[in-house]
């Protein structure tokens, strides 16, 4: 069942937290996470700032006991109100305890009704282990309590803690890569494909065999007949009809997962509709040719705090007297965490490159677009056979994912932020994450603040 509450962090915020609570002292800490939300149906909050109470200043502090002064929750409502945040107040169980005590319940009586009298309808506190592991609650302006289904941490490695497991909550306990366990946990998120093409429809495939519980895909293209070569589940039939590709695909993966699976997404990355049906998702791939659906990859990964998989494919062909020769064979796996280095920080794109992209398609001199924006950079080929190529690309893009989430390499997965691999000279190399620099991203952790996502043209979708 897909979590109806969820509480994101970034890995690089979940780092500093866990580094305060656990000082080497080895008593209690807390801290204050001020947390914006996502539009749509799910509650979604996403740990944007905290406000970290000095160790130095607490009254009290034991191996399980904590008092710390109130001015600390009046600095945090000042920064929470002007932008209706959530506050959830968390301090830490250096026993292991994992789960809420009798303490912790009566604490929250006191202090939670605080924060109601000065602002919002829901705000929360929680609890972390010495392996960094959370546990969250929430309450209403009734003091009615509600566990937080999920915690989640998007880093390096993509954690997830459910509040049904309580007990099991160390890497120990985390299921197996390939597994009947992933496949079980993978029912409980959603991901989100961007593009139903050539990789597209070959990620999204991969992503429903292997159990997602909700797999959406956003494209507005129609199937033609030069797509079929390889496009998964496409048919003559479908070519003939002119039908969408994410149609095609939805009712390809519910006749063999069930309905309301596969969610069709008709619509350009660009618009409201598929903005927010990413911000209902727990983890985003991103298939596409266009840099402009690129760039809104990253605003979206790094506004709802979520994990970006972003797969490219391309064979340079050279001139070879009158003739076209093959240069090479190429594909190209980023993950992007949130807090990290971009799409753009990685040189993916630019602005100048954006705009350039935007002038060719509003002012087309159409061979050479044809050129440019190919499989086969420099030849233009209607129907290139390139599925072998979208299929390698596709499946080490997902498996990346699996990586991350169940971890089973050799090597520490920070390593591994891009992956390049050359079939022509039968070779793959890495790129770890701290050889990117990156700007500071001021649209991490938005959530729901209009304009969604900091565009102008997206004022007023999430209402």
């Amino acid at each position: 069942m897909i979590p109806e509450t969820t509480l994101a962090f970034s890995g690089v915020l979940h780092a500093e937290v866990k580094g305060h609570l656990f000082p080497p002292d080895g008593l209690e800490a807390a801290a204050i996470l001020i947390c914006t939300r996502t539009p749509g149906l799910r509650l979604r909050l996403l740990v944007r700032d905290v406000i970290f109470v000095p160790h130095a200043a607490c009254k009290r502090r034991e191996r399980d006991a904590i008092t710390w002064p109130g001015e600390y929750l009046e600095q945090a409502i000042d920064v929470a109100e002007p932008a209706g945040c959530a506050l959830v107040l968390i301090h830490s169980h250096p026993g292991g305890l994992f789960g809420f005590s009798v303490a912790d319940d009566e604490s929250d009586q006191r202090v939670i009704p605080s924060l109601f009298q000065a602002f919002g309808a829901v705000h929360g506190s929680a609890v972390m282990t010495a392996d960094g592991a959370v546990r969250a609650r929430l309450y209403d302006p009734g003091l009615q309590e509600q566990p937080v289904d999920l915690v989640t941490i998007s880093g390096d490695d993509l954690r997830y803690w459910w509040a049904d497991q309580a007990t099991n909550h160390g890497p120990e306990d985390r299921p197996i890569a390939f597994t009947s366990g992933m496949a079980a946990e993978l029912g409980r998120l959603s991901a989100l494909v961007i593009g139903a093409s050539g990789t597209g429809s070959i990620a999204g495939e991969q992503l429903a065999r292997l159990g997602f519980g909700r797999v959406r895909v956003v494209d507005f293209d129609r199937l033609e007949s030069k797509n079929l070569n390889r496009i998964l589940n496409s048919s003559r039939a479908d070519a003939d009809a002119n039908r969408l590709k994410v149609e095609v695909f939805a009712e390809a993966v519910n006749g063999y997962r069930g309905e309301g699976v596969a969610i069709a997404v008709p619509v350009s990355i660009t618009t409201g509709e598929a903005v927010l049906a990413a911000a209902d998702c727990d983890v985003v791939f991103c298939c596409v040719d266009t840099l402009e659906a690129r760039h809104i990859a990253d605003l979206i990964a790094a506004a709802f705090l979520l994990p970006l998989f972003d797969v490219g494919v391309v064979i340079p062909v050279r001139k070879k007297g009158d003739a076209f020769a093959v240069a090479d064979v190429c594909g190209r796996i980023d993950y992007v965490q949130p807090g990290g280095s971009t799409l753009q920080d990685r040189g993916i794109y630019t602005p100048e490159s954006l705009r350039g992209e935007y002038l060719r398609k509003v002012a087309p001199e159409a061979h050479q677009q044809e050129l440019e924006a190919g499989y086969l950079k420099g030849l233009v080929e209607e129907a290139p056979a390139v599925i072998t190529l979208n299929m390698r690309a596709a499946s080490a893009c997902v498996n990346e994912f699996i990586a991350r989430a169940y971890p089973f390499r050799l090597e520490p997965n920070h390593l591994y932020a891009r992956t390049e691999f050359s079939l022509a000279a039968c070779e793959e190399d890495y790129i770890a994450e701290t050889a990117f620099t990156h700007a500071p991203n001021l649209t991490l952790a938005r959530g729901n603040a209009e304009p969604l996502l900091g565009m102008p043209m997206l004022r007023g979708a999430a209402q």
